[in-house]
């Protein structure tokens, strides 16, 4: 299985919306940072991911680019690039523009919660992608509709 590092946004998104679990079946274990964790402990999708058994909290080691990353990046962002980086990860879950732009430069292989909401569908682990955007949307996160068309329309659900 991929090692994978995961950013606090998906795991809070996919929590609220009931799809935490898919992060298990796709990856079989994830890995965060304990900034990660600070961020999630004000959010009721805490007891959730602390109660998985299959989030695992990973100390960052110290690292010259800490301070370089931060001048843009939240505690939780860093750590996990700091922690991708360290475990050489396959995959990194984010969704901040920034955070995204800066772990691709490194070289890291990126997606964020929509993309696994998509992967989720194309393994049949959920039959539409269009209810969880949805639910997204009402839960308070931004999608552009350029984004939800293309979402949509890559996961073969666009409508004429």
């Amino acid at each position: 299985m991929p090692e994978v590092v995961s950013n606090t946004t998906p795991l809070i998104s996919l929590a609220d919306i009931g799809l935490l679990w898919v992060l298990k079946e796709l990856y079989r274990e994830i890995r965060i940072p304990e900034a990660v964790m600070n961020e999630i402990i004000s959010d009721p999708a805490r007891s959730e991911v602390s109660s998985s058994g299959w989030i695992k909290v990973c100390p960052v080691p110290e690292s010259p680019g800490k301070r370089i990353y931060s001048s843009r990046l939240h505690a939780g962002e860093v750590g996990t690039i700091i922690l991708a980086e360290t475990l050489h990860a396959d995959l990194v879950l984010m969704d901040d523009n920034a955070a995204k732009k800066t772990a691709k430069y490194l070289g890291m292989k990126v997606t964020g919660t929509l993309g696994v909401i998509m992967r989720a569908k194309r393994e049949g682990l959920i039959d539409a992608v269009e209810p969880y955007l949805r639910a997204l949307i009402e839960d308070g996160m931004y999608i552009s509709p350029k984004i939800i068309d293309y979402v949509l329309t890559e996961s073969g659900e666009s409508q004429p």
